[in-house]
């Protein structure tokens, strides 16, 4: 099945979203509805709750009695209302992580409330492009107290297009910053899987989706795959990707290829895999790899496979290292939803 397929539909009984690349799954969504109180993307008003003296942060309250924790607390007191948004999944047990910096997303352009200024995506190179767009945006903005960052995905769309949703942008950004007073409340609710699709897989463009029924059985049965822990890889390679409380496991075996080379293939696919794998299985925070054992050496070709899988992702990611017992740690946002919460409420 060759080209992209954006398909819409519903799986474990829910509104959702796929994108596929030549028939291979590339990005999911998933309707949440109650599974969490407020999904990543949600912008509340909400009210400090209490100052951490020593840690830097504060927690806020917001609406139906939920807690979230906000890193920064510059400037803030107890009782003090503020605009948050909801910027990662919470473990069980703990607050929802909150962000001050509002960002309200589209197809072309993030609005930022309250940070002036124009910023072109770098992924944007024809300068004589990037300067229309700047002066696009600058022109829209007519000096009011809002910024703008114009997304990879408005190099190639009509120039009113892109006016026309960044007027859009600007009105409700604008319309949520001026609404900070007041008893705790949702002002905007996190986007629908279609609206995902539609604002962040500009790949997708033009594809022909499928907007009724269950999910087809492929995209179906590359979910199921994605419930189990084993990872086939290349050459009869495989990894076991296990989530804990804690941390992110994950193993990698060779199978029966006892060749020389054996072991840096393996963990080489597994690199260029495991963005994808991350990402649809809805894992983050520590990840520490056991890679099948490599010289020292090879290790630096290896974690420059790492970093150019990690390049495109679009996730917050940092890459630790090796430690001490030979392990490979990194850090990923958890900026989804765990794909196994979905299968376990269904």
């Amino acid at each position: 099945m060759k080209g992209n397929q954006l398909l819409l539909g519903q799986i474990f009984g829910r509104d959702a979203a796929a994108y596929c690349v030549d028939g291979r799954l590339q990005e999911l969504a998933i309707d949440p509805g109650a599974l969490v109180a407020f999904a990543p993307g949600a912008i509340l008003r909400g009210k400090v709750n209490r100052l951490l003296k020593g840690q830097g942060g504060v927690f806020v309250t917001l609406p139906d009695g939920e807690s979230g924790y906000l890193r920064d607390r510059s400037g803030l007191r107890e009782g003090q209302t503020l605009l948050v948004q909801v910027n990662g999944v919470a473990e069980e047990g703990k607050a929802i992580p909150l962000s001050s910096r509002l960002l309200i997303r589209g197809r072309y352009c993030i609005a930022t409330p309250d940070r002036p200024g124009v910023n072109v995506s770098r992924s944007i190179r024809d300068s004589e492009r990037r300067d229309e767009l700047r002066s696009l945006g600058e022109g829209l903005l007519a000096g009011r107290s809002c910024g703008l960052i114009i997304r990879s995905a408005a190099d190639i769309a009509a120039e009113d297009v892109v006016a026309d949703e960044i007027a859009q942008l600007l009105d409700l950004a604008l319309a949520i910053s001026n609404d900070d007073t007041g008893p705790v409340e949702l002002l905007l609710d996190a986007p629908a899987p279609a609206d995902i699709a539609w604002r962040d897989w500009a790949d997708a463009e033009g594809a022909d989706p499928r907007q009724d029924g269950p999910l087809p059985d492929h995209v179906a049965d590359a979910i199921a795959d994605l419930l189990h822990t084993t990872v086939l890889l290349p050459g009869g390679a495989r990894a076991e990707i296990e989530p804990t409380r804690a941390l992110v496991a994950i193993d990698v075996n060779t199978g029966r290829d006892t060749s020389p080379a054996a072991a840096l293939k393996a963990n080489i696919a597994l690199a260029r895999e495991l963005p994808r794998q991350l990402r649809l299985r809805g894992l983050g925070g520590q990840v520490v790899i056991d890679f099948a054992p490599i010289s020292k050496r090879e290790r630096g070709t290896l974690e420059q496979e790492l970093k150019k899988a990690f390049r495109s992702d679009g996730a917050d990611t940092a890459l630790s290292g090796w430690t001490q017992l030979g392990l490979f740690e990194l850090s990923r946002k958890r900026d989804r939803i765990p794909l196994s919460l979905f299968a376990k409420e269904a």
